[in-house]
């Protein structure tokens, strides 16, 4: 089945349900930390009976991110949905030209592009990876398990760093991947590396140094890291071409890629060497798909990042994980790392060589449970009363 030959859907209604998950371990950044995960989940129902569900992973403060829970709901409510409904979709890459008017505001967008690209599969009785695959050259179809890594947040010590991560190896993880932050560095990567010399090991700083500490981040070469992730400012390019070519460690690039043509911008100046690809960053799976195509033919590694998505966020970057081109560990951990429950079902579980399985259903092959997103519903409704909008989802029969 090509692309011209997909079933249409044509979008009916929209609704959005903010919901709050306890998380079994918090996850310390440079940004500090938040007892809850908040998301937006987007329920889609099409002319057709068919529903697709998507999710907007914002956060409560704007941190990682300028979108907040608050201006995710507002958007979305008064300027991206009325913008779907009533569309006849043949394909989900119709859908950011619909919202270009609309400028900005990522990870409001991925979750309707989403939610429509999941209906689109199920639509189609197909898993949403191979959905993904037929806008791809041949010999991209996908694979029935992604490769996964974990990631630690900032711990107190560096022996409780160590507990943690023997912890992951022994459930399977293969790839580690830390937090630091100035001060929580060089002193933790001696530390762990004393004891742990041969596992496949990454750093992620998420914006935390400046150009003027490139002296002091030389010093992390020494540990024979698979990457340092996003060492400078989270909307920078060009400090960072001067600090790749500095050091022998790969630079990779986060926050500051939005689009396919900020990765090739990055590659040109020579600013890193990887490319963290998080689909919400990035405004959706039409630019994701972009930004594959180039890593593919410009050889460059690509890894799929996250955002403490719940199952229906994590099943559907899984299924993007789940591509060749895909040549580096993702952080799509298991359920159990973050949730218990999730939202939805069936979880996701760590196989043998740090792989998860892909969903073989149609469309994210997860379901939404009703009593859960009301819980979780209801938690944001008490936790955060003022951010309730006047408009969210009914409940779920």
């Amino acid at each position: 089945m090509t692309v011209a030959e997909l079933k249409p859907v044509t979008i009916r209604s929209v609704q959005l349900y903010p919901v709050a998950l306890p998380l079994v371990e918090r996850l310390g950044t440079s940004f500090g930390n938040e007892p809850f995960k908040a998301a937006i989940l987007l329920r889609l129902e099409t002319v057709e009976g068919v529903t697709g569900w998507g999710e907007t992973s914002a956060e409560i403060n704007p941190g990682y991110s300028a979108e907040t829970m608050g201006t995710s709901l507002h958007v979305l409510q008064e300027f991206l949905v009325p913008r779907v409904l009533g569309k006849c979709v043949r394909s989900a890459t119709e859908i950011p030209p619909l919202l270009a008017q609309v400028r900005g505001h990522p990870l409001a967008k991925h979750g309707l592009e989403a939610a429509v690209w999941d209906a689109l599969a199920r639509q189609n009785g197909l898993p949403l990876a191979q959905l993904f695959a037929r806008y791809l050259p041949a010999g991209h179809e996908p694979r029935d398990r992604a490769l996964v890594g974990v990631s630690i947040g900032i711990q107190p010590t560096v022996a409780e760093t160590l507990g943690i991560i023997e912890k992951r190896l022994a459930e399977g993880y293969g790839r580690i991947k830390l937090k630091i932050k100035p001060g929580w560095d060089l002193e933790l990567a001696r530390g762990v590396r004393a004891t742990l010399p041969d596992i496949t090991l990454m750093l992620d700083a998420n914006s935390a140094y400046t150009l003027r500490d490139a002296e002091h981040l030389r010093q992390l070469d020494d540990f024979n890291l698979l990457m340092v992730e996003q060492p400078l400012a989270w909307d920078d390019i060009y400090e960072h071409s001067k600090l790749q070519p500095q050091m022998r460690s790969d630079i990779c690039l986060d926050e500051s890629i939005h689009s396919a043509n900020d990765a090739r911008l990055a590659l040109e100046l020579g600013a890193c060497r990887i490319i963290n690809l998080k689909p919400a960053r990035v405004s959706g799976y039409t630019e994701s798909l972009a930004i594959y195509r180039f890593c593919m033919e410009n050889q460059v590694p690509l890894w799929i990042g996250g955002l403490l998505e719940t199952g229906v966020g994590r099943a559907a970057n899984l299924a993007f994980a789940s591509l060749p081109g895909v040549t580096l560990p993702s952080d799509i951990s298991a359920t159990s790392r973050y949730y218990d429950p999730d939202i939805s079902e069936p979880a996701f579980e760590l196989e043998s060589g740090s792989r998860i399985r892909v969903p073989r259903g149609p469309g994210i092959g997860v379901e939404v449970q009703p009593d859960r997103l009301q819980e979780a519903m209801q938690r944001w409704r008490e936790r955060y009363p003022y951010r309730v909008p006047a408009l969210q989802g009914t409940p779920l029969s």
